[in-house]
């Protein structure tokens, strides 16, 4: 990285840009919900991913879509490192709908 340049991580996203993760498609037979789910958890802080969680539900996606395999999104990220606040964000998602 260049000497005039800084590294800005974890800046706060706007609502317009923490909506955009809802627009990603899957390229494959993955249900769209678990796509945005997944993008989402890899491209947002976890306060990002809590603001996106409410948006997603607003917007009548499926918390618990599976894939194929019949693994949900907490199954496919559980065995990350990291992974454990932004599942307690699904699940507390899901305790309330």
């Amino acid at each position: 990285m260049r000497k005039d340049k800084h590294q800005v991580i974890g800046e706060a996203m706007t609502d317009e840009q923490v909506r955009s993760f809802l627009a990603p498609e899957p390229m494959d037979a993955t249900p769209p919900a678990l796509h945005k789910l997944v993008k989402a958890y890899r491209g947002l802080r976890l306060e990002d991913f809590a603001r996106f969680v409410d948006f997603f539900v607003e917007a009548g996606y499926d918390l618990a879509a599976k894939d194929k395999s019949g693994r949900d999104f907490i199954a496919l990220i559980a065995d990350q490192r990291g992974a454990a606040p932004y599942i307690e964000v699904v699940q507390a998602a899901l305790a309330q709908h």
